[in-house]
């Protein structure tokens, strides 16, 4: 398993930690790179979240050796072995601390912004980072934590060594890695985006977590009940700040609302100023039939119907984004007589369930994105190309398979999208009637 981002793989880890929903939680990110991990698991959990600042102790002479860790308000982890086999004298034991300590402190005014810390004494601290290597920062983390009086301790990480989680259960309550391997490499290459996190960003996120949500505004990912075609669907509705227009996700067999991919997609969708919603098209009940999964007449009518409920809620322009059979209903949806759609995007899609004169039909721009290495979908794609009449665009992803897991598709597939939606709000159809 790889993650796209520090973000996905955040959620991702958060789906792992639903145990903890309702504890008396604080999610604690490890700077830098563990707080955009560690906002997801917090917003998923609706617990709060704060950073935690670690600063190793380590041998004058070697520094790479640590003799201890420190903590804010005084707490200090000391291991008595390299102590006593370095030969430590009390005064660099101070010495060494001191220092660690000022940019302890430079650090945490830094990052909090002259914000208390949320206390931990008493509750279930979840100990966040983007990974481990050796496991030592983890470790201090997960000691200072336990003597500031966390009543349990949960070190969660999506990626690490087999032999290095291995050692943690002794330190943490709970351990939860996504993938744990014998062979790590770098944490880094098991990331398509690992862009280094600046301190802006840190402050920034905690920042954002601090502050309560707007009570008449929907929260990233707000769950709502979507009333279509005489039944209620659920679906994660986001809508930023000046938002252009909106996008309704359709996905594939097998998928639902929380898909990892199409979750990605909708952050770049969003932070590109489109809201999104993560639509399921089925209830459980219904999904166990499989006939229905491929009632592509059944998903496109309720897409329809969800389409007309987003652009009176936001009153917004709404454009699709289908996936596998999700793209079927998504053309399916577009071909209506009435239509209102801006624009389609079809990600590893299944044309061929849809009518070739529900193709023919489809009038909003419409970009099909396959993998190259999809062959048998890149031949279906490509005929349904030559079926339809509108403004359309296949684009060919060099080296992706089906579910675009290698390193950078999906990252493309979001740009493509991107560039497709917001390159065709001003040029999508508006019908006679319609609102604009």
């Amino acid at each position: 398993m790889r993650f796209d981002d520090r973000r996905a793989a955040g959620q991702r880890l958060a789906r792992n930690l639903e145990f903890l929903r309702g504890g008396h939680v604080v999610v604690l990110g490890l700077t830098r790179g563990g707080l955009p991990v560690a906002y997801e698991v917090a917003r998923a959990l609706g617990a709060p979240l704060d950073v935690l600042v670690v600063r190793k102790l380590g041998v004058p002479w070697q520094p790479e050796l640590g003799f201890g860790a420190i903590g804010e308000n005084g707490v200090r982890v000391l291991n008595d072995d390299v102590i006593e086999q370095a030969r430590l004298e009390p005064d660099e034991l101070d010495a060494v601390e001191q220092a660690e300590r000022a940019e302890l402190q430079r650090a945490v005014h830094r990052y909090r912004a002259g914000r208390a810390p949320v206390p931990t004494a008493g509750r279930t601290a979840v100990i966040v980072d983007d990974g481990l290597a050796t496991g030592a920062t983890a470790e201090a983390a997960c000691r200072v934590v336990r003597q500031q009086g966390a009543a349990r301790v949960v070190l969660a990480v999506p990626v690490g060594p087999v032999s290095t989680v291995a050692r943690l259960q002794a330190v943490a309550d709970d351990v939860v890695c996504l993938e744990s391997v014998h062979h790590l490499g770098a944490v880094g290459a098991w990331y398509d985006d690992f862009t280094q996190t600046t301190d802006a960003e840190v402050t920034s996120l905690l920042a954002r977590a601090a502050r309560p949500a707007p009570v008449d505004a929907p929260a990233p990912g707000q769950e709502v009940l979507v009333p279509t075609a005489g039944v209620r669907l659920l679906a994660q509705l986001t809508v930023p700040d000046a938002a252009q227009a909106v996008v309704a996700f359709a996905h594939g067999s097998g998928s639902s609302r929380h898909s990892p991919r199409n979750q990605y997609v909708a952050g770049v969708l969003n932070r590109a100023g489109l809201g999104t919603l993560l639509l399921d098209l089925l209830s459980e009940e219904e999904e166990s039939d499989r006939d229905n999964v491929f009632d592509v007449s059944l998903l496109a009518r309720r897409l329809y119907g969800a389409a007309d409920w987003l652009r009176l809620e936001t009153a917004l322009p709404v454009a699709y984004f289908g996936a596998s059979t999700g793209a079927a209903a998504a053309l399916e949806a577009a071909a209506a007589p009435d239509a209102d759609v801006r624009a389609t995007v079809c990600r590893g899609g299944r044309p061929d369930l849809a009518t070739p004169s529900a193709l023919a039909r489809v009038r909003a721009p419409t970009l099909l994105i396959v993998g190259s290495r999809d062959t048998t979908v890149l031949d279906l794609n490509r005929l349904a190309a030559d079926r339809m009449t509108c403004e359309h665009h296949l684009a060919v992803v060099p080296g992706a398979g089906h579910l675009f897991e290698e390193p950078g598709a999906l990252a493309t597939v979001a740009r493509l999208a991107r560039e497709w939606v917001t390159g065709h709000l001003a040029t999508g159809t508006v019908l006679p009637g319609r609102r604009a």
